[in-house]
């Protein structure tokens, strides 16, 4: 049998607790994810490797840690790239194996576009007549079609490495349902709402034209990140308000990719994977929680946070023939470990110089129950640091690590946990409380400094895997404040 397709679907913003056959208790349908799961696998302690989308989809596609290059926060609108060529994806992986390589959606890694001038404080301006000299083309795939980041300028398609017309003006208002978070150049006609289906549709497409070879598809969704741009079919569906409409607009549109494998005849022979690049942002959430439905499901925190609502993700898996439908896998995993999965599955090799954060749970796909990872290192909007072994977690900071408040003071910031006099750091026992309420800091000094002393190992070394040292990109600071004298005690 031939190597298997791979199709990796990554919802933007998807809380754990928003996919139904995660949460007992939700509220939204979600038939399509599900079916996934029913056919394949569940994993229960999946993580992203940050909490906020621009490091997490970074991590996902090397293998390797982004605060080895990016301290904290994201790529702003028209940012550098912080992916370079020579970093070696999974696209590129597969692309060696030959493989055909398509990604179709939100890219957010940075685009490479032609600044003209920047002034301070105010936007570039950009040449939209040269070719983009970063993103998807130049990271292994064979074709790409999306936007950068669909609510952010430019307003307008990229296919390949060009845009689809020429953007400029400025997006006026009611130009879509739900506004756009920053002003700035746009192509007529363009709409928010269009977007979702527009990439569905090249999604599908390619698997049209590529069902007798193999293919790669990365699929980085639009949705359900705001702004909320449900369209006519799916609005007022869920009953528990717009956010849950978006879940199932999103639920569909990977109905769509199922569909199109079991027409073309390519699903037995192809593995899919779907998850979020990191937790749910807590926007408007307060009527779902009313009616029962809670996005983080029984975890701590949302996206940007430190605690688990802000990276453990839905993560699920079919592989007909090799992953037993049905089956629960229970133990750590990290997007990260795409990278190396998949190379295993396809038999690549790759030098010490890439993934140097991924592992293998190819053997759990395999219906193998042992765990692959010891310890995970997951990191925050703010660059906050926490590291799991087992039961224990560690955050490196006082309070959320992000940035996202939620009126309660359950959620506080860095600074508010300081001034409440919460410990400077955080130990928790997920086993016996997952939601992360009872900091043993103080009690466990032991545990404290066996986690410290990792995370301080893999900083030095480059990597969380056995291998040669690599460099990291930037200078790594476990703590950038000034509690991080407390760090020498351990």
């Amino acid at each position: 049998m031939r190597s298997p397709n791979i199709i990796f679907i990554l919802a933007d913003d998807l809380g754990y607790g928003d996919v139904s056959c995660m949460n007992p208790e939700g509220k939204i349908p979600t038939p399509n994810i599900d079916r996934i799961a029913k056919e394949g696998m569940r994993f229960t302690d999946a993580h992203a490797a940050s909490a906020i989308c621009t490091p997490s989809r970074y991590a996902a596609l090397t293998g390797r840690y982004c605060w080895r290059t990016l301290r904290k926060g994201i790529v702003g609108p028209y940012g550098d790239t912080i992916l370079p060529p020579s970093r070696m994806t999974v696209a590129d992986l597969l692309k060696g194996k030959g493989y055909a390589t398509g990604c179709f959606g939100k890219w957010h890694l940075g685009m490479g576009w032609d600044k003209i001038r920047q002034e301070q404080d105010r936007l570039p301006e950009v040449d939209f007549t040269t070719p983009l000299t970063a993103g998807p083309m130049s990271n292994g795939f064979d074709e790409y079609f999306g936007v950068d980041v669909p609510n952010w300028p430019p307003y307008c398609y990229i296919d390949g490495n060009r845009t689809i017309g020429l953007p400029s003006g400025e997006i006026p208002l009611g130009i879509s349902n739900e506004e756009v978070s920053i002003k700035g150049p746009y192509v007529k006609g363009w709409k928010l709402e269009d977007v979702l289906p527009a990439i569905t549709d090249r999604a599908c497409a390619f698997i049209e034209r590529k069902a007798s070879n193999p293919f790669f598809i990365y699929f980085p969704l639009t949705s359900p990140h705001t702004p909320l741009a449900v369209n006519e079919p799916w609005k007022g569906r869920s009953g528990l308000g717009v956010y849950a409409d978006f879940v199932m607009e999103t639920d569909a549109m990977v109905g769509r990719v199922l569909e199109t494998l079991d027409r073309k005849g390519t699903a037995g022979n192809t593995l899919i994977m779907f998850a979020s690049d990191n937790g749910c942002a807590p926007c408007g959430i307060q009527s779902m929680e009313s009616q029962g439905h809670f996005p983080s499901y029984i975890f701590r925190g949302f996206k940007s946070h430190a605690w688990d609502g802000g990276h453990r993700i839905p993560l699920v898996a079919r592989w007909p023939g090799v992953v037993e439908p049905g089956s629960v896998y229970q133990h750590l995993v990290c997007l990260s470990d795409i990278f190396a999965t998949v190379a295993q599955i396809t038999g690549v090799a790759y030098p010490d110089a890439a993934g140097e954060d991924s592992v293998s749970f190819l053997s759990a796909l395999e219906s193998n129950p042992m765990p692959v990872r010891e310890y995970i290192v997951s990191h925050s909007a703010g660059g906050k640091f926490a590291i799991r072994k087992g039961v224990w977690k560690l955050i490196l900071c006082a309070g959320s690590g992000g940035f996202w408040k939620t009126g309660t003071e359950c959620h506080p910031s860095d600074a508010e946990a300081r001034e409440m006099g919460l410990p400077p750091y955080q130990l928790y026992n997920m086993e016996s409380d997952i939601g992360e309420i009872n900091n043993l800091y103080y009690e466990q000094p032991g545990i404290v400094k066996d986690l410290v002393g990792v995370l301080r190992r893999y900083a030095d070394n480059g990597r969380s895997t056995p291998g040669e040292p690599q460099k990291n990109d930037i200078d790594v600071c476990l703590d950038p404040e000034e509690s991080a004298v407390l760090l020498d005690d351990y």
